[in-house]
């Protein structure tokens, strides 16, 4: 076994304690922006777990580069001729890290816990299945309540991650503590805001293509101690490098980059339904559009990111296809924004509790909404929260505005529904419009693109009125790496995929 030493800045040193700076030889040390929440494929909703599970919870699909839905543990998918049956083919071979075999009845198990499981967040993305059929060993047939030309594309995240049957019956609610999957890594230990160890599983089914012994992955907030770390070889990939930190890794011959924009987005959401404050943003969409208008996204983009992120207003960025293009950017207009607070009956200035969760590149942006909503009339008071605490505030509606972050998906059904839909389990705005419910119910019963694309102009034209939630920018995906790693390829989820992947 081979000894590394982290050289490290002393607030590194802090953070990372003598225990996890000792590896083996093989092991591939990631950098996180943040402590994951469970890892309960069942019950995560964080970005961060996503990228840990990408290590050790293999899905039915997956995507590759061109966003193609690609096999994982399925191996074909079919749709019936009125959209309301899908027949999947199981890959053969597949064991579990608890040694128990993927069949049919195992798939069947898990996606019936997503949507069973007392406070899943996976139960809304596979809401359209009525019942789970097994055809045979290795097929199983779901059969939905309606279209659901999302499905496949749920399929490709946490709503398609395969758990041992035997291990979560045994663990219950505390599955999560020592997860039980099917993917190239399998669960060694976790310890809170410090580290997560996983070892190479003899028996993945993929196994010829898994080249490292471990994976450690460590949650270092501070982007700076991030780049410290890698720059020094204590760590050899980190996720969410600061892009005004892009020139430092470029200029270094031992890093190399790897980026991609991300098909999420950056945005505040806007308290409406659960305000117990009862302040003018919740009370009135013209205070919530001149609090938009308040903001120039091309600006914030400069300052936030050297204009290396994408200005946008709409969940899905301006180059996608479903993207609506009769809606753009809007231009910043404070005279407008401060005429719209008048005609709402408001006095300036408007005072506003703005959540934002710990981090240079959130806080930063923070800074300058701050800045430029003043000038409108509004005192943004910025309150910086730990992340997983902002997101149980949010649920509780404990703020009036939250700037919050989404990885993506690659359907847009995927970046709207959870968030726009009447008491949707991440609809933190408590927002509620019968039209965009109609819109979000439309878009899942057919496939075309034309189509679906007309029906999401109508969502996108009452989310812009009312505007629950406010679009920002979307993110360029930087991640830096050691050039020692070879076969890295960034995909734009953002995840973390590490099979193929060799440590020099």
């Amino acid at each position: 076994m081979k000894i590394f030493r982290l050289a490290v800045t002393a607030a590194a040193l802090l953070l990372l304690p003598l225990s996890a700076t000792v590896q083996a030889q093989t092991t591939l040390r990631i950098g996180l922006a943040e402590d994951p929440d469970i890892l309960d494929p069942t019950m995560a909703r964080t970005y961060v777990g996503r990228i840990v599970f990408a290590a050790f919870c293999d899905k039915l699909f997956d995507i590759d580069e061109k966003l193609n839905i690609v096999p994982q543990l399925a191996l074909s998918h079919e749709t019936s001729a009125d959209g309301k049956e899908v027949t999947i083919k199981l890959r053969p071979g597949v064991k579990f890290h608890d040694g128990e075999a993927f069949n049919a009845e195992a798939a069947k198990f898990s996606l019936e816990r997503h949507l069973t499981f007392p406070g899943s967040f996976r139960k809304p993305e596979l809401a359209a299945v009525d019942h789970i059929d097994v055809v045979d060993p290795l097929t199983i047939k779901l059969t939905l309540k309606a279209p659901y030309s999302p499905l496949v594309a749920q399929l490709t995240d946490r709503a398609g991650m395969m758990v041992s049957p035997k291990a979560a019956k045994e663990a219950g609610d505390k599955f999560g503590l020592r997860p039980v999957c099917a993917g190239p890594y399998k669960f060694v230990e976790r310890v809170q805001q410090d580290r997560m160890v996983f070892e190479k599983f003899a028996d993945y089914w993929n196994k010829d293509n898994i080249h490292i012994d471990r994976i450690v992955y460590l949650p270092l907030v501070d982007a700076t101690v991030r780049l410290a770390n890698l720059k020094s070889g204590g760590l050899d990939l980190i996720e969410r490098l600061l892009a005004t930190d892009l020139k430092e890794v470029q200029s270094d011959s031992k890093l190399k980059l790897s980026s991609a924009i991300e098909l999420g987005y950056q945005g505040v959401t806007l308290n409406i339904g659960k305000d117990k404050a009862k302040g003018p943003l919740s009370q009135s969409a013209k205070v919530r559009q001149a609090l938009d208008l308040s903001l120039d996204r091309d600006a914030i983009s400069q300052v936030v990111s050297n204009g290396e992120f994408k200005p946008g207003n709409q969940w899905v960025n301006p180059d996608h296809p479903y993207y609506q293009k009769a809606f753009p950017v809007p231009k910043r207009d404070v005279a407008k924004a401060k005429a719209l607070l008048k005609e709402a009956g408001v006095t300036p200035p408007v005072s506003v509790d703005f959540m934002v969760s710990k981090g240079a590149e959130t806080e930063a942006a923070s800074q300058v909404i701050q800045a430029m909503a003043a000038e409108a009339g509004f005192d943004m008071k910025l309150r910086v929260t730990e992340f997983a605490t902002s997101l149980k505030q949010a649920e509780a509606g404990e703020y009036q505005a939250y700037l919050l972050a989404w990885s993506g998906r690659i359907d847009p059904d995927g970046n709207s529904y959870i968030f726009q839909k009447t008491e949707a389990p991440q609809n933190y705005s408590a927002w509620s419009n019968p039209e965009a419910d109609k819109a979000l119910d439309d878009g899942r019963l057919v496939t075309d693109p034309a189509q679906r694309k007309a029906i999401y102009e109508k969502l996108t034209k009452a989310v812009l009125e009312e505007k629950p939630l406010l679009y920002i920018y979307h993110r360029r995906i930087l991640i830096a790496h050691t050039t020692k790693l070879e076969g890295y390829k960034q995909m734009p989820d953002g995840l973390v995929r590490v099979v193929g992947l060799k440590l020099k």
